[in-house]
């Protein structure tokens, strides 16, 4: 029997999200959208209701929950929206598109999505929360931590490390072997030789340094030791 899943969020992410729920032949029903902008409450978005805020999850303890925010200029929401809700693991939904590739050694976490086409070859790990767009390619041993965006077309080499939070935009390509820093974000189209620091926004062919990364805490404070907001 299906679950209900909660999509929180609608926006374009959250759109395709649902587009896969509805690709998938089992496992979850689509109840809807939960947003904090009230002028969507009861309109419908992507085939979809928009059912309340956020925090309604709390209202419907059966459903599944998958959380699918955060734009470029606000990649720390969702790991925010996670923290703010304080859910279980077992709440959260993994949601990989029937076309996604996924070898037998990999493994997704809670909460994480695949988007069309995705390939994982061989022992890829994707912690909780990871948004994985279409078209991205995960090598072997690659490693990717909680609330990390790759997006469209991203290529990873064997063996790299993407810390939590990282946020790497379309097209980018990872040389293997390298890591990629905690809460950095790196620029579309950007080739990596070199390993990329935490919280710094790397660009360029090859990659890079250019600024602090746009982040909602102090530089040099912990993101674990402040409650973000919304």
């Amino acid at each position: 029997m299906s679950r209900r899943l909660l999509v929180v969020g609608a926006g374009g992410f959250a759109r395709e999200t649902a587009e896969a729920v509805r690709a998938l032949d089992d496992g979850f029903e689509l109840a809807g959208f939960l947003d904090d902008n009230p002028e969507l409450h009861g309109r419908t978005v992507g085939g979809a209701p928009v059912l309340g805020p956020v925090d309604a999850v709390h209202d419907d303890p059966d459903a599944a929950v998958v959380v699918c925010v955060g734009r470029p200029d606000a990649y720390a929401a969702r790991r925010a929206i996670v923290t703010r809700l304080g859910l279980p693991a077992e709440r959260y939904a993994t949601v990989i598109h029937p076309t996604a590739s996924v070898g037998s050694t990999c493994t997704i976490g809670a909460g994480s999505v695949l988007l069309a086409h995705v390939t994982h070859t061989a022992d890829v790990v994707v912690g909780e929360h990871v948004a994985i767009m279409p078209q991205t390619v995960l090598t072997h041993d690659v490693r990717v931590d909680d609330h990390a965006t790759l997006a469209s077309g991203v290529r990873l080499g064997g063996g790299v490390h993407v810390g939590a939070g990282a946020y790497l935009a379309s097209g980018v390509l990872v040389r293997e072997g390298l890591s990629v820093g905690a809460w950095s974000m790196v620029g579309m189209g950007s080739l990596v030789t070199r390993d990329v620091p935490a919280e710094r926004v790397w660009f360029g062919s090859p990659a890079r340094d250019v600024r602090r990364a746009p982040l909602p805490w102090p530089a040099g404070s912990s993101p674990l030791s402040l409650e973000l907001a919304p």
